[in-house]
């Protein structure tokens, strides 16, 4: 379910984007990497979780953090994000203009960059992409994000793009790490791996490993630093951290957080905490009883400890919930929402009001998130504080998804971050949502999504997505404790890694972010 995670800021109108017009989004990293001097040379070695033997290279089928990374270290999309504040920048679109209903974009495509098979890209290769994962018939990881797209066409040498209806996103979406930009789109070879990026692939075997060496021809400057770049797949959490404190890998992905503190003093490693948009949480289907009483949906919503779980399940690493799937991390996230605490009071009041008795299933699995088990049990106790009995159901691993998410009324879960609000909301609480696993169905929040959507003022947006923040916290089923950070970890001599806002892996670009200081 989950996938990277990218945010919005207000540079989507014509006036502002086409202001952006010959940036290149690493020349705006954030002043601390900004303050060192990169240096070149060398030969980086990740160990990462998230790969397996049936990973294809065909960018549609992407999924998992080693093809995130991959595709990001050999090919280019033509946006990518501010990794401090998640707004649009150019990359292979240099610039780019919105109609005033947002219904259709222009986007000026680079020229002179080459693909690593030595032609020239072109706006055809960048509509063909487009085409390719939009197809209602692709399997693309994408097509869910761009399922509005109407037409695409090449006109007075620029790309356009028609929508169905207005969408002020559509630059971001564009950053998606299924779009690289490819020749024909992929369409000819979509496992072929040749694209624009700083470096090209040299072998690769499912699940096991990636080799890479330097683009010589690369059309930036400011990007991949090392000679030369090795994947090297590493599911077992032991065996990465043992890999990388040997110095047999220069970084890791997903540290444990019951690990931080350990590694933490071994003086050859840093440990780098960046802050997510994934959250764990517990989901009651609002349409079924005992849980289409919203005072119960409430009584449930002030008897989860959100600090303790926090603590005891996160090791810290990460920020409260508030009872709605947006954070900080997001482009125009709602200020000024009261934080909901543990009251067992305000609870047993809510629970008496509701008129429900008995005990509550809640149904868990370490299939939903990292001590999801423990999670329910810690709920299960703060909760008799406040007179209401859940009884803890641990489900199998296997058949969890298919079996208890989206199926049964109250069940443990978790949700990767989306790259905006709106493809958070429409994912999963818009009422015809797919997976609308709480089974919030509003008539009003809808249409206030779809408004919100085609709202180029950002102020008004914020105030629309203000609202619908509160319907979801109010009267929804999601009761979301905590957001997750990505907990990654390098040797000390790695330099120029960068918290990207609220992605993994510095949003897919370690490997050509980063350099050895000797």
């Amino acid at each position: 379910m989950a996938q990277f995670d990218i945010s919005r800021r207000g540079l989507l109108g014509s006036g502002a984007a086409l202001g952006l017009a010959g940036m290149v989004p690493h020349l705006l990293l954030p002043s601390a990497a900004r303050a060192q001097e990169p240096k070149r040379g060398g030969h980086l070695v990740l160990g990462l979780n998230g790969g397996a033997t049936s990973d294809s290279l065909d960018t549609a089928t992407y999924s998992g953090s080693v093809l995130f990374l991959i595709g990001k270290t050999w090919g280019d999309t033509m946006v990518e994000s501010h990794p401090e504040t998640g707004a649009p920048l150019p990359a292979l679109a240099e610039s780019w203009e919105a109609s005033p209903d947002a219904s259709e974009w222009t986007f000026k495509i680079r020229k002179g960059v080459r693909f690593h098979n030595g032609t020239e890209m072109t706006v055809a290769d960048c509509a063909q992409t487009i085409r390719r994962h939009s197809d209602s018939a692709s399997k693309s990881g994408a097509l869910g994000l761009l399922r509005s797209i109407k037409t695409v066409e090449e006109r007075g040498g620029d790309l356009v793009v028609g929508l169905a209806e207005g969408n002020a996103d559509l630059p971001l979406l564009l950053t998606d790490y299924h779009l690289i930009v490819q020749p024909n789109g992929g369409y000819d070879a979509p496992d072929a791996a040749i694209g624009t990026g700083p470096y090209k692939l040299t072998s690769y075997e499912a699940g096991v490993r990636a080799a890479f060496e330097k683009n010589a021809e690369d059309w930036r400057s400011d990007r991949g630093f090392v000679d030369s770049v090795e994947v090297l797949v590493v599911n077992d959490t032991a065996a990465r951290v043992a890999a990388l404190s040997s110095g047999q890998v220069h970084f890791i992905n997903s540290v444990d957080p019951k690990t931080v503190a350990l590694m933490a003093k071994t003086p050859t490693i840093e440990v780098l905490r960046t802050s997510g948009k994934g959250f764990y949480c517990f989901l009651a289907h609002c349409d079924t009883a005992p849980f289409d009483n919203n005072d119960l949906r409430m009584a449930l919503k002030y008897a989860i400890n959100r600090q303790e779980i926090l603590d005891k399940i996160l090791g810290g690493y990460g920020t409260l919930g508030n009872d709605y799937p947006v954070n900080a991390n997001y482009a125009l996230a709602p200020e000024g929402i009261e934080q909901r605490m543990y009251d067992p009071d305000k609870a047993a009041f809510h629970y008496k009001k509701s008129g429900h008795s008995g005990t509550i299933v809640l149904r868990t699995s370490e299939a939903a998130f990292a001590g999801a088990v423990d999670a329910a049990v810690l709920y299960q106790e703060s909760a008799k504080a406040a007179g209401i009995e859940i009884e803890v159901k641990r489900e199998p691993d296997d058949g969890y998804w298919s079996d208890v998410w989206n199926v049964q009324p109250f069940s443990a879960s978790y949700w990767g971050g989306r790259p905006t609000q709106d493809s958070r909301y429409t994912t999963s609480f818009v009422s015809g949502a797919d997976w609308n696993d709480t089974r919030f169905k509003r008539p009003d929040f809808d249409e206030l999504i779809a408004k919100a959507r085609a709202e180029l003022d950002d102020a008004k947006r914020r105030e629309m997505y203000t609202q619908a923040a509160l319907m979801v916290r109010d009267e929804g089923g999601l009761i979301l404790p905590v957001f997750n950070d990505y907990l990654n970890a390098s040797v000390k001599t790695l330099k120029g890694f960068v918290n990207d806002i609220g992605n993994d892996l510095s949003n897919g670009y370690v490997a050509s972010r980063v350099w050895f200081e000797s």
